[in-house]
């Protein structure tokens, strides 16, 4: 595992948008999840359904179908905590060309972007929430919400502004048919 102590200077000052933080949301009784994704610099967010499961193996299936849809200027680093669910980092890594960083053990202020998106993710999924119910489609709508929501740290424009005002059109259903 790489270590947030080696990630480059670059991802943390926040001067180019492509890295990114993830994590899981998990569901009731631990049996169902949902990825989420924020890129640092725009807080652009991407949430991916599982349909399955949360094992290493669908995450790591959902990661990869779901980065190479993106731009390549767009996949350039991701940051995870340490969880059980990216032991396939290397596969990940080999395919969508990110290098994964992982923080610090029960450090979730490493991944603080991650932390505050999941907090507003929340507000539509309660813990304790079967997230099996929702579907890509409402996923992306909370998406949608999310992404064209203006944040003060973006100088009052909206994730997909940033993410525009770099010449990138994400849309999120750039992800579609990730199960």
């Amino acid at each position: 595992m790489r270590s947030i102590h080696s990630r480059p200077a670059h991802v943390e000052n926040r001067r180019q948008a492509g890295n990114w933080e993830g994590d899981l949301i998990i569901g009731s009784s631990q049996r169902s999840a949902i990825v989420t994704l924020v890129e640092r610099k725009t807080r652009f967010t991407l949430l991916l359904r599982l349909s399955d499961d949360h094992s290493a193996t669908t995450v790591a299936n959902a990661l990869i179908t779901a980065y190479a849809r993106l731009p390549l200027p767009l996949r350039r680093t991701l940051t995870w905590d340490q969880g059980n669910e990216m032991f396939q980092h290397p596969r990940i890594e080999k395919a969508t060309g990110l290098r994964i960083y992982f923080a610090d053990p029960h450090s979730p202020w490493q991944r603080g972007t991650n932390e505050n998106t999941n907090g507003l993710i929340r507000q539509y999924f309660p813990k304790g929430t079967d997230l099996n119910v929702w579907s890509q489609d409402q996923l992306d709508d909370v998406c949608d919400e999310l992404n064209d929501r203006p944040r003060s740290c973006l100088n009052d424009r909206s994730p997909r502004a940033a993410m525009q005002r770099l010449g990138h059109r994400i849309h999120t259903s750039t992800i579609r048919d990730v199960h």
